[in-house]
Parts: C-alpha cells; structure tokens; sequence
C-alpha cells in the first residue's frame, strides 16, 4: 500500500446496493481518525441514499449532519477528477457498499463513471481497494467477478458482520463491519470489533 505524508487521502465509492448506511458511518470515523475523504456516488448510490437515509445531497451536512472541511464530493460523471488519476497520492479506496453491477465494471476493467476509473486507478498503482460487495445471494458470474478483482489486487469484503461481540442495537451491527473496513485501510478506531478470545457472562 502506498504511504504518503500528512493526513491519510481515502477515496470512498458509494454504488446503488442497500447498505449506505454503512458508507454513512465509515465517512464518520474516517473524519475522526484525520483523514480526507474523496467521496463519489453513483447515480444509483444516490437513489438508495434517499430511499434508505432520507439524504438527498453528499454536502456533509445533509450526509453527515454536520460541517466538514475533510469530505470532498466529485460529480459521478466527472473523468477528469484528481482522483482518477495515479498521480493524486491516495492511501486507499473502499467501495461501501458494492454492487454486483459495480463489482462487475471494476472486474472487467472498464471506467464507465469516476467511481470505476478510480477503482481501476488504485488497482493499476498497486493501493489498496476494498469492496465491500452487499448483494445476497451471489450468481456464478458474481463469483466470477469478485475473484477477478481479488486476483487484480482488490480485497473482497462483504457486508457479514460478526456476532460473537453480541451487537445489542443496530449500531453495534454496522460498526463492527465499519471497524473491520478501517482495519483494512490502516486507520486506527475504536470501534468494538476486537476478539480477546475470553467468554463473556
């Protein structure tokens, strides 16, 4: 993974599969941590944010609830964004949540939208990408494109939150899985997601 100076630069893809929660929540910790966060929303990723958060902008006081000088949002349409090109010294991109349409583009190594050109940029310059795919079940050609991706240097990282930290809300659900993205980017948290492997009354 490449290391740069200064505050870690994560770019973050929001795609049209249910899940934006998710999405929500890692912007959230990624700013606390110090980190900048490149976001781009897909078309779709925008209908599902309002469908399931009642968001109908990626400004961070409609997304986050709160003013941020640490979120920039990108047009999905805008193929001469920095964030496109290899030069712009990202640390990471996590795509939260992944369609299998997405998982697909990303796959075959096309760049319809800025989403997928940034994905195919952080693979060629050798970064680190998480996808966090939140489709259920999977077809055969689903598998197919996720072991594609996984062979092209992308981790494949599902939306299957642990419940040996018995969650009591829902909260607790999507931070666990939220803690194990951060784990994968090398951001520090706080997030309940540690096993120590001693039994809890």
């Amino acid at each position: 993974m490449t290391q740069t100076p200064g505050p870690r630069q994560i770019v973050v893809g929001i795609t049209g599969a249910s899940g934006v929660v998710y999405a929500r929540r890692l912007v959230e910790c990624l700013v606390e941590a110090g980190a900048f966060v490149h976001l781009v929303v897909t078309p779709n990723g925008h209908r599902v944010l309002a469908d399931e958060l009642d968001c109908k902008s990626t400004a961070p006081e409609a997304f986050l609830g709160r003013t941020s000088d640490r979120i920039v949002a990108y047009p999905p349409g805008d193929l001469g964004a920095r964030i496109a090109s290899g030069s712009f010294p990202a640390n990471g991109m996590i795509v939260i949540p992944c369609s299998v349409n997405t998982l697909g583009a990303i796959a075959s190594g096309t760049s319809p939208n800025l989403l997928t050109r940034a994905a195919a940029v952080t693979l060629k310059e050798s970064r680190r990408l998480v996808l966090v795919v939140r489709e259920m079940p999977l077809s055969a050609i689903d598998l197919r494109n996720a072991l594609e991706c996984s062979r092209a240097g992308a981790v494949i990282c599902p939306a299957s939150p642990g419940f040996y930290m018995k969650p009591r809300s829902l909260e607790d659900i999507v931070d666990f899985v939220v803690g194990r993205v951060l784990d994968l980017v090398g951001v520090p948290h706080k997030l309940n997601t540690r096993w120590t492997g001693e039994t809890k009354a």
